[in-house]
C-alpha cells in the first residue's frame, strides 16, 4: 500500500525534536519539487567489504545463513568483487575483497579507530545501491543538495568511481555511503567491475555442497530476501542519521520506539510502497542519551556501548522467514533456527521472541559474523503484520543485544572472534 508521507503520523512513541518535526516535511516537499522522488527506484544492490582472505569463507557463511547465492567474480586493481543473487526482484549482494592485507582506505583508517574492529581492519558494510531513472540527474539534484560524491578519477578502491554506479562519501553520522545506478545490475558482464575470474574448483564444489545441504534440510526454500538494514550511531546523530537519509532516498520516516530502560531508540524508515521484501527498511538506533550523562543512572546502554566498541555503522541484516507453520508443526522460523543451531552448529543471542497467535512478528538474532562483523536477525511476519516493529519485541531484542555487547566487550583487538560455524570446507 503506498503512502503520502506529507500526511503520514509516524508510529511508536519515540518523540522528536522541534527541529526534527520542522525539516522532516522539507525534505519530503524537496524531494518532490526537485523530481529526485520521481527519478528513484528501490534498493537494487547491497555491499559488504571483508578482510584479504576471507571472501570464499564468508560466501560459505552467507549460503549457510542466507538465500544469497554465488554468480561472477571480477578483479580491479585492489579488489576481488563477488557477486551474488538471490531470487527476482531482490537486491544483488556484492562482497568485496582486498587483493592484499597492506590495503588502506577509509574503512581501515576508521575501524582502527576503535578496540572491536581493529582485528579485521578491512571489514565493513559499505551501503546501499538505489536503482534510479537517470543517474546523471539524481547526481545533479543531491550536488544541488550540497551532497558530496566520488569523482570519476580513480580511487583507492575503484569500486566507487564505476561509470555505471555513482557512490556518495562516506557519511559522518553511520559511516555508510549511497550508491545509485540506472544499470540493471543482474547484468554483471556490463557494469565494468574488472576482469571477470572464476573461484577454484574446490571453492566451487564446496558451495555447491552447502546449497545441497540448506535444500536437504529444508532451509533454503524458507528464507525470503532482506528484511531491513540496521545501523547503529551515537545519541547525538540519531536525528541527522534520519534526515540524512531521508535525503538521499525516496523512504518516509515510518516512526521509533523508546527503550529507556536499555537506554537505546530504535527509529524505522521505510520505502513508499511499503514492500519491504522489494526494497528493505533502514533502521537506525541510538543511545537517548550519551555515556557520560547516562552515568549517572547507570542504565545499561547496549547501543552506545556497540558504537563506543565498533564505531558508527551497520549493525545487522535482517533476512525475512516465508509466514506460516513448517510440516513439523512449529512456526517456519523456530524450524530454521532449530536447523541452523542443531545442524549447522549456528549461535544465537537469544530465544526466538514475539508470539504468532495473531498479526505480529518473531524475531532473533544470530551471532555476528567474524568475516563481515555483521549480526544476521531472523524475521517472521506473521499473518500479513503490515506493522514494521513490535514495541514489546524491540525491548527483548535490546535487552538481547545488551548480553551481547557486554561479551563483545571482552573481545581483545588481537583475538580470535568468537564464532564457529561447522561449514563444509573451513
Amino acid at each position: 500500500m503506498s503512502v503520502d508521507p506529507m500526511t503520514y503520523k509516524p508510529a511508536g512513541d519515540k518523540k522528536n525534536s522541534a527541529y526534527f518535526n520542522e525539516y522532516l516535511p522539507k525534505i519530503y516537499e524537496r524531494r518532490a519539487s526537485s523530481g529526485l522522488g520521481q527519478l528513484l527506484g528501490n534498493i537494487c544492490g547491497v555491499a559488504v567489504q571483508v578482510q584479504a582472505g576471507d571472501a570464499i569463507s564468508y560466501l560459505k557463511e552467507l549460503y549457510v545463513m542466507t538465500p544469497y547465492r554465488y554468480k561472477a567474480s571480477f578483479r580491479n586493481d585492489t579488489h576481488n568483487i563477488y557477486c551474488l543473487v538471490n531470487r527476482a526482484n531482490k537486491p544483488v549482494f556484492f562482497v568485496l575483497e582486498p587483493l592484499s592485507l597492506d590495503y588502506k582506505d577509509n574503512i581501515v583508517r576508521i575501524n582502527k579507530m576503535y578496540p572491536n574492529s581493529r582485528a579485521k581492519p578491512q571489514a565493513r558494510y559499505i551501503g546501499e545501491i538505489f536503482g534510479t531513472k537517470d543517474r546523471e540527474q539524481t547526481k545533479t539534484i543531491l550536488k544541488s543538495h550540497s551532497v558530496r560524491f566520488y569523482d570519476t578519477e580513480a580511487q583507492e578502491n575503484q569500486f566507487y568511481s564505476n561509470p555505471n554506479i555513482s557512490f556518495t562519501h562516506m557519511s559522518n553520522f553511520t559511516y555508510n555511503r549511497m550508491g545509485y545506478t540506472s544499470a540493471n545490475l543482474i547484468d554483471f558482464d556490463s557494469l565494468e567491475l574488472g576482469m571477470p575470474f572464476s573461484i577454484s574448483q574446490s571453492d566451487e564444489q564446496q558451495l555447491a555442497k552447502q546449497e545441497e545441504l540448506s535444500i536437504k534440510l529444508g532451509v533454503a526454500p524458507l528464507l525470503n530476501g532482506l528484511d531491513h538494514l540496521a545501523a547503529r550511531v551515537l545519541a547525538s546523530d540519531r536525528e541527522d542519521a534520519i534526515l540524512e537519509l531521508l535525503c538521499l532516498t525516496n523512504y518516509y520516516f515510518w516512526g521509533a520506539f523508546d527503550v529507556p530502560t536499555m537506554d537505546t531508540a530504535t527509529c524505522a524508515t521505510r520505502s513508499l510502497h511499503g514492500d519491504d521484501g522489494l526494497s528493505p527498511a533502514k533502521v537506525i538506533s541510538a543511545s537517548d542519551v550519551p555515556y557520560m550523562v547516562n552515568s549517572f543512572a547507570n542504565t545499561p546502554m547496549p547501543t552506545e556501548d556497540y558504537v563506543r566498541n565498533y564505531g558508527r555503522r551497520l549493525h545487522h541484516i535482517a533476512y525475512a522467514v516465508l509466514d506460516g507453520d513448517h510440516a513439523s508443526g512449529v512456526k517456519n522460523i523456530d524450524f530454521v533456527i532449530a536447523t541452523l543451531h542443531d545442524k549447522e552448529k549456528i549461535e544465537f543471542v537469544s530465544k526466538i521472541v514475539g508470539a504468532c497467535n495473531a498479526a505480529a512478528l518473531r524475531q532473533v538474532f544470530a551471532t555476528h559474523s567474524p568475516y563481515s562483523t555483521l549480526f544476521t536477525e531472523y524475521v517472521q511476519r506473521c499473518h500479513g503484520f503490515e506493522g514494521f516493529l513490535n514495541r514489546e519485541n524491540v525491548v527483548q531484542l535490546a535487552g538481547a543485544m545488551g548480553t551481547a555487547g557486554e561479551k563483545l566487550q571482552e573481545i581483545a583487538p588481537t583475538d580470535k572472534p568468537k564464532h564457529d560455524h561447522n561449514i563444509i570446507g573451513d
